[in-house]
């Protein structure tokens, strides 16, 4: 079933089964499976590859090489899978790859106006929320789930069932193997947390005393000394709303712990060089870190 106004390229193949919404662009060598819906205003550039039972929202940019819906790279997955769902106004670029859920009547969901750039790779049974970004080479294993407005930097690996917290910030090639909370920045080279992502709080709208309370939190997760059941006790009778609360929910409910705090700058890498004439080494410390 094909909408109005669509513009399917000579050279795409695109099924008889798929349903196609209205002003929806599908360029070049394109692929798209039985069972596809794709919504108003959609845009495939070329080479673009929708595999069976994928559903996309409207107003979808998605870029050469895309491979959405692919099966799941797992050895427990055998005759059937689930499906990829995604949102509205997302722009997905170059060789992203979104693989189906494991099990069928299951989905791997991407939210709305996310931007996943080059490379990226969202695994089987992903959950990406709203506004996500995600920079060139991100690898998201399987069951993870990034909340809303988190930013990942280039080259970022996320360990399977890992969970990233909204307005979270992850620098370049980052590790993650434990939970990041929500609001807090995570330094790529140590992969440990350095602090609250304030300059993202700040742009979207967080208040100062939101931040302040956000503050408050972040002494007593990773100042206080105490315990894990005091922490979680301690934020449930302080924090009854604002930003806070979504931080003690979050804790509440974590399986694989949380990242540590990098409680120092790391140490600065030292540069030999040889002098010939002196047959002597010179160290020179860098400013890096």
């Amino acid at each position: 079933m094909k909408g109005e106004t669509v513009s399917i390229h000579p050279l795409a193949v695109v099924s008889s089964r798929a349903r196609i919404g209205n002003e929806v662009s599908i360029g070049a060598f394109c692929i798209v499976e039985d069972d596809v819906t794709i919504g108003d205003g959609c845009r495939l550039e070329t080479r673009v590859s929708i595999k069976k039972g994928t559903q996309i929202g409207e107003n979808n940019h998605i870029f050469d090489g895309a491979v959405l819906g692919g099966w799941p790279q797992h050895l427990g997955c055998h005759d059937s899978c689930g499906d990829v769902v995604i949102g509205c106004g997302n722009i997905i670029r170059e060789n992203v790859t979104i693989h189906s859920a494991m099990h069928e009547g299951e989905s791997t969901v991407i939210g709305n106006d996310c931007m996943l750039m080059v490379n990226a790779h969202v695994a089987h049974d992903c959950r990406i929320d709203d506004n996500v970004i995600m920079a060139n080479n991100v690898m998201i294993a399987g069951h993870v789930s990034v909340g809303r407005r988190a930013n990942l930097s280039g080259g970022v690996g996320v360990h399977q069932f890992c969970r990233i917290g909204s307005y979270a910030m992850v620098g370049a090639q980052g590790h993650i193997i434990q939970d990041v909370p929500p609001y807090m920045t995570v330094d790529g080279l140590t992969s440990k947390i350095v602090g609250l992502n304030q300059i993202g709080l700040r742009r979207a709208g967080f208040t100062t005393e939101d931040i302040k309370q956000l503050k408050d939190v972040y002494r007593i997760i990773y100042h206080s000394k105490l315990s894990w059941r005091d922490i979680l006790h301690t934020l449930e009778e302080q924090f009854t709303s604002g930003p806070a609360l979504e931080m003690a929910r979050f804790l509440a409910t974590t399986t694989r712990q949380i990242i540590r705090e990098r409680r120092s700058a790391p140490e600065k890498p030292e540069l030999k060089i040889h002098n010939d004439s002196e047959e002597d080494v010179v160290k020179f410390r860098t400013n890096v870190g």
